[in-house]
């Protein structure tokens, strides 16, 4: 399975209004439940007002559409991580899911993912 690097550094934050979002960004995911507000954009792309916001992400996106009759992908890549005591943030799109590990532990996740046959581009 190939994954591929996402050069930005990232943020993860609440909001309280979408109208704070810079919809025209190339990167951002939005997530509104009935608690929250949630976004991850490019740290340079953070709204002024966030209610909690952290920084220092990095992450990378499983390559390719994934079908939605694929089995445990997510599962199997945090489940390495976690065994490297390598915390996540996952994202889901419709096509394939990404996963963001803090900026300290970027390096070392790819390391262990490339160990474990995964090829990263």
């Amino acid at each position: 399975m190939e994954l591929k690097t996402i050069e930005y550094k990232l943020s993860v934050c609440k909001v309280t209004d979408i109208s704070d979002i810079d919809l025209n960004s190339d990167f951002y995911f939005v997530g509104k439940t009935d608690e929250e507000l949630s976004l991850v954009c490019k740290t340079e792309d953070t709204p002024k007002n966030t209610i909690e916001r952290e920084d220092g992400w990095r992450g990378f996106r499983i390559q390719g559409v994934l079908d939605f009759s694929l089995i445990g992908i997510l599962s199997k890549l945090s489940g390495i991580l976690a065994e490297h005591k390598i915390g996540i943030f996952a994202v889901s799109t419709y096509n394939t899911d990404y996963i963001l590990v803090k900026e300290e532990n970027f390096e070392r996740s790819l390391e262990v993912l490339i160990t474990e046959g995964y090829t990263v581009i």
